[in-house]
């Protein structure tokens, strides 16, 4: 009988997810909402908040660890043309978690936020300019191009607006909404006309929910929390893809429960978030009476999420370990 090398296989950890932080903070950063304008305890999103911190740690340092010992397997991740764009979920997170420690610890929260914001500038600039030569392969444009310009640009003003830096926070705003108009014809376009995306990728449509509503949560971080037509506009877009997303529930459907289910939770979360405040502007109204709704419908949702991620931990099934072999390769990303 051969014998089995205990040391042959490791954990394989994709960066992908780390779109477990972005809804988890995203839902605690609702909570602290909540709790300012309900009688409901703040201690809620703070350990909301503090759970993101400590999954963003655990994978943070899974991430660095493979960068030094199989840094080929990082590389072909990063030249993927799909996986690539969920690498800079890294950067993404932390600059999240900066947010959420502003409250306890601005020295530190500054410094998350210096290295993410840094490391996401630099990732998008070699990995969304270097989609300009021509090679991207069509089957591969999926709502994940959104993460390193769109995404990364608005929390970039979320950390500038909670950190007091307007100016800038808008030049990230406006860097983050333009990326985002110039993609979603792209991306549209492809999904309607280009072929059935395959199975394993459609919940990367989740991604498509987030971008007017992180864009919303933004612009109120950047403006001191005025309820404007602007913010009204996004919401509104924001409510639409949510309807879209409903639709076409029974086809995601089709997938096993997998972590890649996670794309949906940050447009969820800043969804309740966006709520509140709109909510809050006026005590009666038409976003008064969405706002509770909404807030329960997002936390049921992550909560979904949590329990099932749970539970794929339990059955063993979320941490795999390949063979060593397998993550010294990129031999499967070209």
């Amino acid at each position: 009988m051969k014998s089995v090398d205990p040391h042959s296989k490791v954990l394989h950890l994709p960066a992908g997810y780390f779109g477990m932080v972005l809804g988890i903070i995203g839902m605690g950063f609702a909570w602290r909402y909540a709790s300012t304008i309900w009688p409901v305890p703040k201690m809620i999103g703070d350990g909301l908040v503090m759970l993101a911190i400590t999954v963003w740690a655990l994978l943070t340092l899974a991430f660095l660890l493979r960068v030094v010992r199989f840094p080929h397997s990082v590389l072909a991740e990063m030249r993927h043309p799909i996986a690539s764009s969920f690498v800079s979920l890294f950067p993404a997170t932390t600059m999240l978690v900066a947010i959420g420690v502003t409250p306890w610890c601005r020295s530190l929260a500054v410094g998350l936020f210096s290295a993410g914001v840094a490391t996401q500038l630099c990732y998008a600039a070699w990995q969304s300019a270097g989609l300009w030569r021509g090679q991207h392969p069509n089957e591969a444009t999926t709502p994940g191009l959104y993460l390193p310009t769109v995404a990364n640009n608005f929390i970039s003003a979320m950390a500038c607006g909670a950190l007091g830096y307007t100016d800038a926070g808008l030049v990230f705003l406006g860097a983050g909404v333009l990326s985002w108009l110039s993609l979603e014809p792209v991306i549209l376009q492809r999904l309607r006309s280009a072929g059935e995306l395959p199975a394993p990728l459609r919940t990367s449509l989740g991604i498509q929910l987030a971008p007017a509503l992180v864009a919303c949560s933004a612009w109120f971080a950047v403006n001191g929390g005025q309820v404007d037509v602007f913010a009204k506009m996004l919401f509104g877009y924001g409510l639409l893809q949510l309807l879209f997303m409903l639709r076409l529930m029974p086809w995601f459907l089709k997938q096993p429960f997998n972590a890649s289910y996670w794309s949906f939770s940050f447009g969820i979360s800043a969804l309740a978030t966006t709520g509140l405040h709109l909510g809050h502007a006026r005590p009666d109204g038409f976003f008064h009476t969405l706002a509770l709704p909404l807030f329960i419908f997002t936390n049921a949702i992550i909560a979904l999420l949590i329990i099932r991620t749970v539970h794929l931990l339990l059955c063993g099934k979320l941490l795999t370990r390949v063979e060593r072999h397998t993550l010294l390769s990129n031999k499967d990303s070209q």
